[in-house]
């Protein structure tokens, strides 16, 4: 007999482990995928105990071509049926975009995008079977924000990803299966030290960064509801109002002081 559960991938850490708490606050039981085999032991062991509930991960690394099957594969031998597919995993490149080779520019946009359309691509399905489902893809207010100069790829993907998410609302709303994009800003988490560019987050205004707690309750808050999209806490939501109306060449005079040094290299 199938379990029906939450799975999460870059589940052990951030925005990510915030989530799954959520959910097992909530009851669900939960799947954490990321690469770091003792965290995700550690991560499970605080949820069955924290919140009484079951708790299972699967190490992969979805930078690699065949992790995406091996996920789905691994939770039907396991019996596990995925009601909520939360796509979260993340990937940074601190190095300019003419300095960094093809093959990492090739796992930033299979960790960011292909795994993302991929995972759902095998989950809906069951979805789609049994009539209901919910999808979270995190994605991120660059996708509303002028380009940047560091990891370039990045606003573009996440454009890209809010896109599919539409898209994915338009396909399935009609039988119950719902895909919410949540855009969070700034979030203080280990990722920016673990990609390199802490640098970049520690220059950001204080008032600009909000914690993973915060984003994950917003994110899941409007996934359960249904919103098709987002954008956690007051200042982010006026700031994509404002990224909306506000002319473009009026936006590039301040954003170095919103953000400085994301959307300009200067040479030292």
């Amino acid at each position: 007999m199938e379990k029906n559960y939450a799975l999460i991938t870059g589940g052990s850490s951030g925005i990510g482990f915030e989530i799954a708490k959520d959910l097992a606050n909530r009851g669900y039981n939960i799947i954490l995928v990321s690469r770091n085999e003792q965290n995700l032991q550690d991560c499970c062991k605080h949820l069955s105990e924290e919140f009484n509930v079951s708790s299972d991960y699967i190490s992969s690394d979805l930078a690699n071509k065949e992790s995406v099957r091996h996920i789905y594969q691994t939770t039907k031998e396991r019996g596990y049926n995925v009601e909520i597919l939360i796509n979260n995993a993340g990937y940074g490149i601190a190095s300019p975009f003419h300095e960094t080779s093809l093959e990492d520019e090739e796992k930033f946009v299979r960790v960011l995008a292909t795994s993302v359309i991929s995972l759902t691509k095998l989950f809906v399905r069951d979805m789609v079977e049994n009539k209901a489902g919910k999808i979270m893809i995190v994605s991120s207010v660059a996708a509303f924000a002028p380009p940047s100069a560091i990891q370039v790829l990045y606003g573009p993907i996440k454009t890209f990803m809010n896109r599919f998410s539409d898209a994915m609302n338009s396909s399935y709303n009609h039988i119950g299966i719902t895909s919410t994009a949540v855009c969070p800003g700034f979030t203080v988490t280990n990722f920016h030290t673990a990609s390199n560019v802490q640098k970049m987050m520690d220059d950001v205004p204080s008032f600009m960064k909000f914690s993973a707690e915060r984003i994950a309750k917003e994110g899941t808050e409007a996934m359960f509801k249904g919103k098709h999209l987002c954008v956690p806490t007051k200042t982010y939501k006026f700031l994509v109002f404002l990224l909306r109306v506000t002319p473009y060449w009026f936006i590039r005079l301040l954003e170095n002081t919103l953000a400085p040094g994301r959307y300009e290299k200067k040479e030292t």
